[in-house]
């Protein structure tokens, strides 16, 4: 049976669709992603899901190999080179944030920052894209569209990583009073303080990653000696 046409899903929203759940972490690396299971799911031709495919390859969200696309594989030395750029992007954007921001953009800070402390014990997807959410309008504030473009595209090659550095022990509200102290300085139009607060804040994770990469090369060692 057809679809009604208000329900039909086009190239565009399916590639929204997927880059949503795959940036939120719901796909984990090696989840294959196929075009005849794909057009069951959204009840389309295989042309619409081939045309998202293909997008989402473009922005390295998928990888070829030789069975089909897959979400990548993490590359530990890619991560860090993400993370030493993130940290000097970050840094820059927020100093431009407090300078730049007007008072919709505060709204929406102090709006994202109190919705992330009211939820109770989230589990790891929910980190990864409320905490994306919150970085992005940061990015919003600087009001500098090849600073938002570049953020916007490095933070693609981090949704790869098993885990969020965000569910590393008491992170997750670490990371929440540093963005508290973040959007006070981006407030008040501290550009110096809400700089040293970014990077400081990327600088963190960028440590927490290097430690979740050691123990998965570990566990992935011990692995091999027990087979």
């Amino acid at each position: 049976m057809a679809q009604p046409a208000s329900s039909r899903k086009d190239g565009e929203s399916i590639f929204l669709a997927l880059r949503s759940e795959i940036l939120s972490g719901l796909h984990p690396p090696g989840t294959p992603m196929r075009e005849v299971n794909l057009a069951e799911r959204f009840g389309v031709s295989r042309t619409p899901v081939r045309e998202a495919l293909s997008r989402l390859q473009q922005e390295r969200l998928l990888e070829r190999v030789a069975r089909g696309l897959q979400v990548p594989q993490v590359d530990p030395q890619q991560v860090i080179q993400v993370y030493d750029m993130r940290i000097l992007l970050e840094e820059e954007a927020a100093g431009q944030a407090a300078r730049a921001r007007r008072f919709t953009d505060q709204m929406r800070l102090e709006a994202l920052l109190e919705r992330d402390r009211s939820l109770q014990d989230p589990d790891d997807q929910t980190r990864i894209k409320t905490n994306l959410e919150f970085h992005s309008a940061v990015w919003a504030c600087a009001h500098n569209p090849v600073l938002q473009d570049l953020l916007e595209r490095l933070s693609t090659h981090l949704v790869h990583a098993p885990h969020s550095t965000l569910s590393v022990g008491q992170r997750w509200e670490d990371a929440l009073e540093e963005h508290a102290a973040l959007v006070a300085a981006i407030d008040r139009e501290d550009s110096e303080a809400a700089r040293a607060i970014a990077r400081k804040h990327m600088a963190t994770a960028r440590s927490l990653r290097l430690q979740l990469l050691r123990e998965g090369a570990l566990q992935e060692q011990l692995r091999s000696y027990q087979g």
